[in-house]
Parts: C-alpha cells; sequence; structure tokens
C-alpha cells in the first residue's frame, strides 16, 4: 500500500534572517515523518510535506523550542448530541482529520469542542461540517454566554417534551402487557374485552410512535453511525429496541415466521426502554446544569448597566457601551460595573467573590476597583481601566472554563476502553444472541433476543464519558469560589502529588511591605525628634526601607526638617545634613569605617538578628544616635498555613534572597523544614531542581513576577495573585487572595476532585464489568436470574445521573 503524502503550508513567526529561515527548517525536520521542509522569509510561511504518521503538534513544539513559533487559530464549539464517551471520541477523531488541526478536545459535561490548528487552514465552517457528518451539530461559541444557556434551555425542553410524549404513550403499553402478567383481573379484562389481535396491534401502533417520534433522536444518530463502522450509544439504544420490535412486530403480523412457542410481543420493552433513557438523559441535563453554577455564579455578578457623565450630564448606559476613560458614578449598594480607578469619593467595597475575604476593603482617589464587586458605604466616582473580555471578571470566568475543560492524564485510560468498548459490546450482544439460540432451552429464540437486548441496553458508556468531566467541572468551580483559580485543569491532578512546597519569602511568607519595627535611641537623642530626621534624609532614597521610615514619620504626623547635601553611599547607606549636621544612616559597615563605635547596641543588635531582621544606625554629627530596624512582617495566617501543610504530610521549604542568618530565623519562627537564602531570581530555578531530586514532585509558591522562572520550572507553579492581576502566565494556580492558606485549599480540592474521580471511574466500571454478564445471562443457569431489558434501561440511566451527583458533591467540600 503506498504511503499517503499530506502537504501542509502555515506561518512562521520570529524569523529575521537567513539564519533564522535554516534553524525553523532543522527544527521541522526533527518532526517524526516530515519528508520535506522549507521556510520562507520573505512572506514568513514554512512547508510542510510528511507521511501519515507526521504530527502537527510535535512540528508546533519543535518551531517554540527553536524560537520561531507557528501562528495558530483557536476555536471553540457548543456542541449537540453529546451523551456518551464513544461521542467524545468520535468527534475529535473527525475533527483532528481535518487539515492543519494540530488538537481537538471535547467536554462531554461542559458539550464543548475546543480545536486549535495551524492558522489560515482550516476554519470553523469546515470543522462544523465535520462534526455535523459524524452526527453532531455544531455551533461557535459567541461571547453572549447567554446564548449557549438559552440554546441548553431550549434543548432541555425539547428533552422534556419527548419524555412526556413518550411516557404518556408507552404506560398503556405497559398496562396492556405486563398488567396481563401480574395482576389476574387486567388479563381477564383484556381478554374479554379487547382480545389478542386488538391488544397487540394497539400495542403496534403505541409503540411504534414512540420510536418513531421521540425515540428517533436515537435512531437519527445511531443508524448512520452503525453503517459508517463507529457505532455509539445511540447505535446500542437503536439497535436493542428495534430487535424487539421487529420481533413484535413479525409476531403480530406474520407469526407463522417464527417457531412455535416463540411467538411473543416484546413492544412494552421497546417503549419502555425509549421512556427510561428520556428520563434518564432529562435527569443527566438538569444534574449538568448544576455542574456549572460556578461560571453561572461568576456570570451574575456582571452588572447590565452603569451611571456614566457625558458632556456634564449623567446618563445610564449599557456596560457594552463603556470605553476606557469614561468617568462612572456608583452609589452605595450598587455593584461596580467594569475595571477601573477611584478618582473621587471614598467607600468600602466588598471584594469577596474576587479573593474570598470576607471584609470589606477602603476604597479612596488613586485604588483600583474591579467590575463585579460591591461599593458598601459610600459614593464612588471611577474611571474605566478595562472593558469586556480585559476586566478581571473576565479573565477569571476564562481560566475557570480554560480549567474546566482540560483532560487530566487519568483520562487517557478512559479513552483507551470507550475507543473499544461499543465495538465490543455489540460483538458481545451477538455472541450472547448464539449461545442462546443454540444453547439455550426453550423458546431458546425468545431468550436470546431478550439477554441479546438486555446486553445492548446496559451496556451504553454514558457514565464512563462523564466521570471525569463533571468532577474536573465542579471541582474547579468550587476552587475558583474559594479564590483558588486553576489555570490548568492538569494541576488538579498533578498538585496531590506533591512532595515539597516551597516558598518565596517576599510578599509570600511576608506582606511585601516593610515596616519600622524597632528604634532603639541613644542617651540624649528624643525618639519622634530623631525619627523624623531619619524620615527626612530617607525621603531622598528610593529604596523600600526608605520608603517604610517614611511612613512610620507620617503615621506620627512628624514634621520633616529640611535635608542638604544628600548623598547615597552604595552598599553602605545614606548621608546628608540636617541644620548643619551631619547625618549617617546605614549597616555595620559604614560606621565601622567612619571609626563611630557601634557596640552600645550590640544587646539589641543580636536581639534583632534572631528576630530576622537587619538592623541599621543612625549618626548625628560623629555621635551613635540610634538603632532602627525594619522588616517585612509575616501575614498574620502565614504560620497557621505552614503548620496545615505539614498536617497534609508536606516538607515546607523557603527560597530566599535574603541573607542566611535572616532566613534561618524566619524558618525557626515558622517550623520550615528547608531553606535555601541568599539566591537571585535564577537561582531559585536551581534550588527548585535540587528539591525535586532530594524530595519528588515540587510545588513553588511566589507572587508571579520575579519568581516567573522558578513558578515555570517547578511541577506545579502557584502564584499569589494581587487580586487584580490574574493572567499570571507562569503558574498553573492562581491565588486570588494573598494568604498562604489558599495553597492548603487548593490541595484539598485537588485531593478531593481526584478522590470523586476515582469513584466515579470505578462505578462507571464496575457498573458495566458486573452487569453486562448478568444481562447475557450468566447466573441463569445456577440461580435463573435474567435482567429484564426495562431493569437494564432503567439502571443505565441512572448510572449517569448517579456519576454526576457524585461529583456535585464536590461543591460542599470545606476549604477551611
Amino acid at each position: 500500500m503506498p504511503v499517503r503524502s499530506r502537504t501542509f503550508e502555515f506561518p512562521v513567526t520570529g524569523l529575521t534572517c537567513a539564519g533564522c529561515v535554516r534553524r525553523a527548517t532543522q527544527a521541522i525536520e526533527k518532526a517524526t515523518g516530515v519528508t520535506e521542509a522549507s521556510v520562507n522569509l520573505a512572506n514568513a510561511q514554512a512547508r510542510v510535506v510528511g507521511t501519515d504518521i507526521l504530527e502537527l503538534s510535535q512540528i508546533v513544539n519543535e518551531l517554540k523550542l527553536a524560537g520561531y513559533p507557528a501562528s495558530t487559530e483557536h476555536f471553540e464549539f457548543n456542541l449537540i448530541g453529546m451523551h456518551c464517551a464513544s461521542c467524545v471520541s468520535k468527534v475529535e477523531q473527525a475533527l483532528m482529520a481535518e487539515p492543519g488541526v494540530i488538537s481537538a478536545r471535547v467536554n462531554l459535561a461542559a458539550e464543548t469542542a475546543s480545536v486549535e490548528s495551524l492558522a489560515g487552514m482550516v476554519n470553523a465552517k469546515q470543522l462544523m461540517a465535520a462534526s455535523k457528518k459524524v452526527g453532531y451539530e455544531a455551533n461557535l461559541k459567541s461571547e453572549n454566554r447567554t446564548d449557549a444557556e438559552a440554546d441548553k434551555a431550549s434543548a432541555l425542553h425539547s428533552l422534556q417534551l419527548s419524555f412526556w410524549f413518550a411516557l404518556v404513550l408507552t404506560l398503556p403499553v405497559f398496562i396492556l402487557e405486563m398488567g396481563s402478567h401480574f395482576i389476574p383481573a387486567v388479563n381477564t379484562w383484556v381478554e374479554q374485552t379487547l382480545g389478542q389481535t386488538l391488544n397487540w396491534n394497539l400495542q403496534f401502533v403505541l409503540t411504534t410512535l414512540v420510536l418513531a417520534v421521540p425515540g428517533w433522536r436515537f435512531y437519527k444518530v445511531g443508524i448512520p453511525a452503525l453503517f459508517r463502522g463507529s457505532p455509539d450509544m445511540n447505535s446500542l439504544v437503536a439497535m436493542g429496541t428495534l430487535a424487539a420490535w421487529a420481533f413484535s412486530t413479525v409476531a403480530t403480523y406474520a407469526p407463522t415466521l417464527l417457531p412455535e412457542g416463540t411467538r411473543h410481543v416484546y413492544f412494552e420493552a421497546a417503549a419502555v426502554i425509549v421512556t427510561l433513557i428520556l428520563l434518564g438523559r432529562v435527569l443527566e441535563a438538569r444534574a449538568k446544569g448544576r455542574t456549572g453554577d460556578a461560571i453561572k455564579h461568576l456570570l451574575s455578578l456582571q452588572g447590565n448597566v452603569a451611571r456614566v457623565r457625558i458632556n456634564g450630564v449623567l446618563q445610564e448606559i449599557s456596560i457594552d457601551e463603556l470605553e476606557v476613560g469614561m468617568e462612572v458614578e456608583v452609589r452605595p449598594g450598587e455593584r461596580i460595573a467594569v475595571d477601573g480607578k477611584v478618582i473621587a469619593g471614598q467607600s468600602y467595597v466588598d471584594e469577596s467573590m474576587l479573593t474570598g475575604e470576607p471584609d470589606a476593603v477602603t476604597k479612596q482617589a488613586g485604588d483600583e476597583v474591579v467590575g463585579g464587586t460591591v461599593n458598601k458605604n459610600g459614593a464612588l466616582i471611577y474611571q474605566v481601566t478595562k472593558v469586556g473580555g480585559d476586566t478581571v471578571l473576565a479573565q477569571i470566568i476564562r481560566l475557570v472554563e480554560q480549567a474546566q475543560g482540560a483532560r487530566l492524564p487519568v483520562q487517557a485510560m478512559v479513552d483507551k476502553v470507550t475507543a473499544v468498548f461499543v465495538p465490543v459490546v455489540i460483538g458481545l450482544a451477538v455472541l450472547t444472541f448464539l449461545v442462546w439460540l443454540v444453547f439455550g432451552e426453550s423458546p431458546a429464540l425468545t431468550f436470546a433476543l431478550v439477554n441479546t437486548v438486555a446486553v445492548l441496553i446496559i451496556a451504553c458508556p454514558c457514565a464512563m464519558g462523564l466521570a471525569t468531566p463533571v468532577s474536573i467541572m465542579v471541582g474547579t468551580g468550587r476552587a475558583a469560589e474559594g479564590g483558588v483559580l486553576f489555570r490548568k485543569g492538569e494541576s488538579l491532578q498533578t498538585l496531590r502529588n506533591a512532595k515539597v512546597i516551597a516558598l518565596d519569602k517576599t510578599g509570600t511568607l511576608t506582606r511585601g511591605e516593610p515596616e519600622l519595627t524597632d528604634l532603639h535611641t541613644a542617651s540624649g537623642f528624643d525618639y519622634d525628634s530623631l525619627l523624623a530626621i531619619i524620615a527626612a534624609v530617607e525621603q531622598q532614597s528610593e529604596h523600600p526601607i526608605a520608603d517604610a521610615l517614611v511612613k512610620a514619620a507620617q503615621a506620627k504626623n512628624l514634621a520633616l526638617p529640611t535635608v542638604e547635601k544628600f548623598k547615597s553611599l552604595t552598599g553602605l547607606g545614606v548621608q546628608a545634613e540636617v541644620d548643619g549636621e551631619l547625618i549617617l544612616i546605614g549597616a555595620d559597615r559604614l560606621f565601622t569605617q567612619q571609626n563611630i563605635d557601634i557596640t552600645p547596641f550590640s544587646e539589641q543588635a543580636t536581639t534583632l538578628g534572631n528576630e530576622g531582621k537587619s538592623p541599621l544606625y543612625v549618626a548625628v554629627a560623629g555621635k551613635l544616635a540610634a538603632i532602627v530596624a525594619v522588616a517585612d512582617a509575616l501575614r498574620d495566617t502565614t504560620k497557621a498555613a505552614i503548620a496545615a501543610m505539614h498536617a497534609q504530610g508536606l516538607t515546607v521549604a523557603m527560597i530566599t534572597g535574603d541573607n542566611q542568618r535572616t532566613a534561618d530565623a524566619i524558618a525557626n519562627q515558622l517550623n520550615i523544614d528547608h531553606v535555601v537564602a541568599e539566591v537571585m531570581p535564577e537561582g531559585k530555578v536551581a534550588a527548585v531542581q535540587s528539591l525535586r531530586k532530594t524530595y519528588g514532585t515540587v510545588a513553588f509558591v511566589g507572587d508571579g513576577i520575579n519568581d516567573a522562572p522558578a513558578l515555570a520550572e517547578a511541577d506545579i507553579g502557584i502564584a499569589i495573585g494581587s487580586g487584580t492581576d490574574v493572567a499570571i502566565e507562569s503558574a498553573d494556580v492562581v491565588l486570588m487572595r494573598a494568604d498562604l492558606q489558599g495553597v492548603v485549599h487548593a490541595r484539598t480540592i485537588s485531593h478531593a476532585t481526584i478522590r470523586n474521580i476515582k469513584q466515579n471511574l470505578f462505578w462507571a466500571f464496575a457498573y458495566n464489568a458486573c452487569l453486562i454478564p448478568v444481562a447475557a445471562g450468566v447466573l441463569y443457569p445456577t440461580f435463573g436470574v435474567l435482567l429484564s431489558p426495562m431493569l437494564a434501561a432503567g439502571a443505565m440511566a441512572l448510572s449517569s445521573v448517579f456519576v454526576i451527583t457524585n461529583a456535585l458533591r464536590l461543591r460542599k467540600v470545606q476549604l477551611g
């Protein structure tokens, strides 16, 4: 068989010279299956020819590593008609077959598809057509999520109408057939009033209507899929119900074609199966709707209108009409429309939806406000800084949706099983039919038919397909409510495997705001007067420590004297003149250089060092005047959070640029197990690598700015956000609240979600493993037990509802 050749042409970025072209071409040639590669500098296009084994994702990765990323496009679709794991694999395969598609992920719980492709090689219409070809309508996901919710509501309404229609028609069939078996009075009434012929004719008409109208949804998808050689759940339902209906129809209108003793009807089985499966889908759709409650809650925080001053006139406009720079007025009790900066007024704003922090935050001129938060008691005027998809709330929603659409490593096993599951079930059904027909007791044909239908119906892999995505949706939603955003859903699984938590110090363990903690004056110097002089001198400096000293003086409303001849002494401190006297402020080495004795403060210096504080000295006119300590205070919750990490069995490490003595002192206060001090940002990467070799999987927690390299290097990067900047690209997890308890919460959610997924997968696999043999009749020779096709339909429908209901328990996970 000749090898099929495929050609791809796509844009490449970052090309500036012939050397770039050569390196980009070499990067492409590294990919398996590439037979020819060329890169054109003039139009920045790459042309690749390869065999069937060529993987575009490998080419994209190689180009990215080489520094010449391929231009890609991303598409999001809402899908209609998704019901089982085989549906997922069929749509993914259809999308991946389109030219230029790098990856395609389908989420059964959310009924969405996410596609990444090489730019310009495929469009949305082609992808939607590919999905429709295999039986699933796809619509391009709109920014207006209200439309998507309306579509889901419409689909649920249609499903409910189908169920009630089926139920009304099925009840008479069930009563006429099963009532005659179990209730003698019903049997007598049917025989005397209707007779067998009219009874069976009525059942035929009613069942045919059930199958042809509400049941048509199974046949229009399942039968074509069967002929295409890619059967799904709908195919199993179609085969089972049509087999029961066809056998009953022959028994009613051409009984001579059947052997004596096998002339029975099973119209009620076909009708009840359709009705029960429709009921299961209604319950499943309702439960699925609840898995997205977190997103719905976030969407509900978005206001509809804003009060804007235009040309001096105050008027209400839709938030969609807001533009950057507009001035918005918000009154007490109102929700802030979009992100902005306060330009007038003072109030308290409830930001609990953002950070999980219940206490309202003071806002005044210069402070940032976030859309969706609630203004409490004062009037504010703010200038719009972000609108639409750039707002913090929009970013949060986007991050949660991304995480909810993730595929965990555990899903790979499910994919392998479901890829062959339905064909195997059909094979088992055929085998069941043949075994009962050949070896079964009389009437063998009847037993063969009933047990084959039961096998087909019981084996629908709905629960398997839902087991993982519904847990991810609910788990990440619950985390978002607690101020924990999983940027990558995969980190849900990775985080629970972490052995060591490595913590940055400044801004993570501490508040990130140095403040004056100690000021001991020598005899003859007044505390306030000396603090005013220190602040006046340090006001000329841009060092963070200087800012802390100035704030301390401002807090006491001290009048600052005039400073002259200020000079910064690199690595030593500062000097200046105040009222004609020379002022020196700096480290001990500055005073050694100036021959000023600092031993009078040696006891205080030792104490401060043991407390993790770095002392500074002050001299006035050559005389030692004071010892000063400025420290970045620990967050109030840090110690409790580290204790909680230890309780979870984690090793806790601290990586900091501070000197070893200060780092050790803080580690002793907090009971930290491992300390790496005096490292630059690039040194933190090496520290993470060392911790991985020693302990195993590493989670690094930092502020997401100078810690970016370490966040990227760690197995799980956890960034402490400011509450107003959530798009921290280096991190896997973002904590909206500046509190290490968020790390504990994230790990709690991680454990709970993975445990929930395992429970769901166990139920889904155990359900099929146990009940398929029962449906096939393995218990009959010993115990005389068979599984009715109607019971099989009920059990199949309930299995999906059970999985979703179990996932919904994650909404109750306690986060402290």
